[in-house]
């Protein structure tokens, strides 16, 4: 990725949409942090980021986790499907025991 001023552009010098991660639980706990920044166009490619910098627990943590994008349920969707919004959020929530 190639940092100009505020854009993030990929290796073709494509923009790419920038937010935060929020992870929550189990995912907070294997990332080692609550939130971090992302530069993706698609779930897909924020969460291939993720497991880049948090090789091990927490790449196992997703395969159990469901995503809140900007709010909303992503669901069965494929997540290369799925677009994100510049300033937006994503939120990695694993499953929670309790309800």
């Amino acid at each position: 990725m190639i940092h100009d001023g505020q854009l993030t552009h990929d290796e073709r010098g494509a923009a790419m949409a920038a937010g935060t991660i929020r992870y929550w639980a189990a995912a907070k706990a294997a990332a080692g942090t609550a939130e971090e920044p992302y530069a993706a166009d698609t779930l897909a490619e924020a969460l291939d980021g993720v497991r880049e910098r948090h090789p091990g627990e927490l790449s196992r943590v997703l395969l159990r986790c469901s995503f809140l994008i900007d709010g909303n349920p992503v669901g069965t969707r494929g997540h290369e499907t799925v677009r994100l919004a510049e300033g937006g959020t994503v939120e990695v929530l694993p499953p929670f025991a309790g309800g």
